[in-house]
C-alpha cells in the first residue's frame, strides 16, 4: 500500500464537513447504570449541537435500557435491528453513536448498516479537524486522529470499498496492515517532534510575556469566551453559537484604567472530551498553568450549567490548576430564566426572567469562588467586571512590583 492511498482513505475515514450536501445522521445512546434517561437525553441534545456544528443535521434518535453497552454492537441485537433497517429506509448517511465504540464494535455495525458508521469520538475529533487554523492545532488535531486510527486498522480496506468502491480504491487486505501500522506510528512520531518544536517555542513566547500579569478564559465550549473577550479587548475573534469556535489560544494585551494585563482565549471543555485531544492539547493548555488568574466563565442560560461547571472543574484538577485565583463568571444572563411555580399546584408552570440584584442573591452565587453576573454580548454588567478585574490585578501587580505601587 502506498502512502497516497492510505491518506484517501484518511480522508473518508474522518467526516468531510466541506461537502455541500447536508448529511443525515442517526443518534444512538445508552440509558444504564451511570447514565439516566435524562443524562442520556441532554447527552443527545449535545451530540446534535455537535452533529449541526459539523454541517450535518440530525434525522432520528435511538436509545436503549442497558447494564452497559452491547460488546458487539453496542446496543441489543433488536434494537440494532431496527436502526439498520431505518438507516436504510430512509438513506441516512451516517449512524453517530454517543459513546466511543471499539474497534471490534465498528467492525461488526459496519457489516449490517450500509452508511457510515461514527462515534462520538470520531465526530468531535472532525470538528476540531474543520477549525483548527494555525499549524500548532493542525499538529496537535492530526496527532490525535492518528492515534485515534491506529487500533482501528483491521477492516478499514473493506469499510473503504463499501463507501467508493471501484477501480484504484481497492485494499490490499489484511496482509498489510502492519505495513499500515508501522506507516501510522512513523507519522505519530514525526507528529510528535514537531509538536515538541511547537511547544519550545511556546514556551519561549510565554516567557518573554512573564512581565504582565496574565489572566486567562476557560469554561465549557460555547459559554461565550471568545465573546466575552471581544468585548473586553476590543478585539475581534472569531465567534459564533456553535460548539468549539475557536481552537486556538489568543492572547491579547487589555488596559483597565491604567494597568495592562495579558488575557487569553482557550479551547473550550466539553463532556467524554477524547483522551487523545486532551494529551495533545495539553501544550496549549499551559497557558492555564502560567496564568495569575482563570476566569471560568458559565452560559447560566443552559439547563445544565451545573453539571458544565463540574466538567470543567474535573478538567482542571487534572491539569493540576485548582489552586490559582478562579471567579466564576456567569454569563448570558439576558437569556436566563427560571420555572416559577404558583402555591397552587394546578397553576401551570412559567418561565420568568431574574434581575441582577435577584441573581446576586440565588444559591448559585453563594460559591466557593467568587462570582459576576454577566452578558458579554449585550455588554451588560461589564463595569463591575472590570472594576473587580483592576482591583484584582492591581493587588498581584503590587505584590510583584511593589517598587511601582507609587502609580496606583
Amino acid at each position: 500500500m502506498n502512502f497516497e492511498a492510505f491518506s484517501i482513505f484518511f480522508t473518508l475515514f474522518f467526516m468531510n464537513t466541506n461537502n455541500k450536501k447536508i448529511e443525515k445522521a442517526i443518534l444512538v445512546g445508552v440509558i444504564n447504570q451511570h447514565q439516566s434517561q435524562e443524562q442520556v437525553t441532554e447527552y443527545l441534545d449535545e451530540l446534535a449541537f455537535l452533529v449541526e456544528t459539523a454541517g450535518a443535521k440530525e434525522v432520528k434518535r435511538f436509545t436503549q435500557k442497558l447494564e452497559k453497552p452491547n460488546n458487539k454492537t453496542f446496543v441489543g441485537s433488536g434494537k440494532f435491528l431496527e436502526i439498520a433497517n431505518y438507516a436504510e429506509e430512509h438513506e441516512s448517511d451516517m449512524v453517530i453513536f454517543d459513546d466511543e465504540l471499539s474497534p471490534t464494535q465498528i467492525r461488526n455495525i459496519e457489516k449490517e448498516i450500509e452508511c457510515k458508521v461514527i462515534d462520538r469520538t470520531n465526530l468531535i475529533l472532525d470538528i476540531f479537524a474543520s477549525r483548527a487554523k494555525t499549524s500548532h492545532a493542525k499538529v496537535q488535531v492530526e496527532l490525535a486522529q492518528y492515534q485515534y486510527l491506529l487500533p482501528r486498522l483491521t477492516g478499514m480496506w473493506t469499510h473503504l470499498e463499501r463507501q467508493r468502491g471501484g477501480i484504484g480504491l481497492r485494499g490490499p487486505g489484511e496482509t498489510e496492515i502492519e505495513t499500515d501500522r508501522r506507516i501510522i506510528r512513523d507519522k505519530i512520531s514525526r507528529l510528535k517532534k514537531e509538536l515538541a518544536k511547537i511547544d519550545r517555542q511556546k514556551v519561549v513566547q510565554r516567557k518573554n510575556r512573564a512581565s504582565l500579569i496574565r489572566v486567562a478564559l476557560v469554561g465549557y465550549t460555547n459559554a461565550g469566551k471568545s465573546t466575552l473577550m471581544n468585548t473586553i479587548s476590543k478585539s475581534d475573534i472569531f465567534a459564533e453559537n456553535k460548539l468549539f469556535a475557536t481552537l486556538d489560544t489568543t492572547v491579547r494585551k487589555v488596559v483597565i484604567e491604567n494597568l495592562p494585563f495579558l488575557l487569553s482565549d482557550t479551547v473550550g471543555f466539553i463532556r467524554k472530551l477524547p483522551h487523545n485531544l486532551v494529551e495533545s492539547f495539553k501544550s496549549t493548555l499551559d497557558e492555564l498553568k502560567e496564568s495569575d488568574i482563570l476566569l471560568h466563565v458559565v452560559d447560566i442560560s443552559h439547563p445544565n450549567f451545573e453539571d458544565q461547571i463540574n466538567v470543567v472543574n474535573n478538567t482542571l484538577a487534572e491539569l493540576n490548576v485548582l489552586d490559582k485565583k478562579i471567579y466564576l463568571i456567569f454569563n448570558k444572563i439576558d437569556a436566563f430564566s427560571y420555572t416559577k411555580k404558583e402555591e397552587d399546584d394546578l397553576t401551570p408552570s412559567t418561565k420568568e426572567n431574574i434581575s441582577l440584584p435577584e441573581l446576586k442573591k440565588t444559591w448559585f452565587a453563594q460559591s466557593d469562588y467568587p462570582c459576576i453576573f454577566i452578558s458579554a454580548k449585550n455588554k451588560t454588567n461589564i463595569s463591575e467586571f472590570k472594576e473587580t478585574m483592576y482591583k484584582e490585578i492591581k493587588t498581584l501587580h503590587i505584590k510583584r512590583y511593589p517598587y511601582n505601587n507609587l502609580l496606583y
